[in-house]
C-alpha cells in the first residue's frame, strides 16, 4: 500500500521555512499530529519533539524543517512524471513527511523512541536544533533523516568553521587620495592565503562606487574537515591574520558544525546495514554534514540517511522521485526495530 502523499508534500514544501523562521512548520506539524500517540513538546531551541514516554531514549530520529530559501521565494511545487519538482521539496520537505507518514503507520511507537523536528540545520544555523535535542534527551544512538541521498549511510561527519573578516581602511577619491590602501585589496590578500588553505571564499563584497577607495569589505569563508583538530588548528590561525594600517581587521566566528566519525561496526550502522540490504539498498557508506554531526560530537553513534533520489538540491529547480520516497519510507519502517539491537 502506497504511503507517500504527494499532495501533502507539496502543500508542506510550500510553507516558508528560512532558518530562523521555522515556526509556520512547526504548527503545522503540531496540528498534523494532534491525536497521534506519544507526546509533543516544544523545546528551548524551537525544536518539535514527538516521543514515546519519559524513560531513556534509545534512538533519536531527527529531520530539520528548515530551508535554504528566505521568505520571499516562492514555494512553488509541482509534479513532473513520477517527480515532484520546487524549491526545498526533498532538502529537507520530503524526509519530515517520510516520518510523519511512516511513524503513524506504525500499530504503537515504541519504547525509547524520539522524533525530533529541528530548527537551524541549515547554513548559519549551526545545526543549533540538533545540538539542543542531543544534549536533552541524551540518546543512546540517532538517526538524521535527509530528503536525499537515499543509497548512502553517513558515518563520516564533515565538520566546518564558518567566519566573517571584514576589513576598514580611510577610503577616499580613487585619484585624489591614490595610495590610500583599499578595503578590499587587503581582504582580498587574507582571502588569497586563505584559499590556499583549503578554505572556501563563500561571498566577498564591499566598497562604495568604481571611483572610490574602498572604505570597508566583508567576505564569509569557509573550513570543512573530518579532523576536528585540522578545524581547530585553522580557528586558531584566523587569531593570527592582520592587514596594514591604516587598515583594520575584525574576525568574527559565524558558525561551527564539529566533525566526528561513526564506526561501521557499531551496533546501529551494522543494523541499519542489514535492513538496507533487505531491501535492497546499496551497501555503502559516506560522508556528509547533517543533523548527525551534533550527536557524533557527544560521542553518540550517529548516521545520517536519505529518503529518495533527486537532484537540484538547494536550487528552485529541485526534484525528487516519488518512487523512491516510498523505499524510503519503507527504510524508515526498519528503524524502530533497531532499537533492540542497541
Amino acid at each position: 500500500m502506497a504511503v507517500v502523499d504527494a499532495a501533502e508534500l507539496a502543500a508542506f514544501a510550500a510553507i516558508p521555512a528560512p532558518t530562523g523562521g521555522e515556526d509556520a512548520r512547526m504548527h503545522w506539524l503540531e496540528a498534523r499530529l494532534a491525536g497521534r500517540p506519544g507526546t509533543r513538546t516544544r523545546d528551548g531551541a524551537g525544536n518539535l519533539i514527538w516521543r514515546t514516554g519519559d524513560g531513556p531514549v534509545q534512538l533519536l530520529l531527527m529531520a530539520h524543517v528548515d530551508t535554504v530559501f528566505p521568505a520571499s521565494t516562492r514555494l512553488r511545487i509541482v509534479p513532473d512524471g513520477g517527480d515532484l519538482v520546487g524549491p526545498g521539496v526533498g532538502d529537507n520537505a520530503a524526509a519530515v513527511m517520510a516520518l510523519v507518514w511512516t511513524l503513524e503507520r506504525l500499530e504503537a511507537l515504541p519504547a525509547g523512541l524520539a522524533i525530533a523536528f529541528t530548527v537551524g540545520e541549515e547554513g548559519l544555523g549551526n545545526l543549533r536544533g540538533a545540538i539542543r535535542a542531543c544534549a536533552d534527551l541524551h540518546p543512546a544512538a540517532a538517526v538524521a533523516v535527509e530528503g536525499h541521498g537515499l543509497d548512502d549511510v553517513v558515518v563520516d561527519h564533515v565538520g566546518s568553521v564558518r567566519a566573517r573578516l571584514s576589513v576598514t581602511g580611510p577610503g577616499g577619491h580613487s585619484w585624489w587620495d591614490r595610495g590610500t590602501p583599499s578595503a578590499i585589496h587587503g581582504l582580498i590578500g587574507i582571502a588569497a592565503g586563505l584559499a590556499g588553505t583549503g578554505a572556501n571564499i563563500g561571498t566577498i563584497a564591499g566598497g562604495r562606487s568604481v571611483n572610490a577607495i574602498a572604505g570597508a569589505a566583508e567576505a564569509l569563508v569557509e573550513r570543512r574537515s573530518l579532523d576536528q583538530t585540522e578545524l581547530d588548528r585553522f580557528e586558531r590561525g584566523l587569531d593570527l591574520l592582520a592587514v596594514e594600517p591604516p587598515l583594520a581587521l575584525d574576525v568574527a566566528i559565524a558558525g561551527r558544525r564539529p566533525a566526528g566519525r561513526t564506526a561501521p561496526d557499531v551496533p546501529l550502522v551494522e543494523a541499519l546495514r542489514a535492513a538496507r540490504r533487505q531491501l535492497g539498498l546499496p551497501d555503502r557508506l559516506g560522508s556528509g554534514s547533517t543533523d548527525a554531526n551534533a550527536a557524533a560530537a557527544l560521542g553518540i553513534p550517529a548516521v545520517a540517511i536519505g529518503c529518495t533520489r533527486g537532484e537540484g538540491m538547494h536550487t528552485e529547480r529541485e526534484r525528487i522521485s516519488l518512487e523512491a520516497l516510498e523505499l524510503g519510507c519503507r527504510q524508515i519502517a526498519a528503524l524502530p526495530d533497531i532499537i533492540a539491537a542497541l
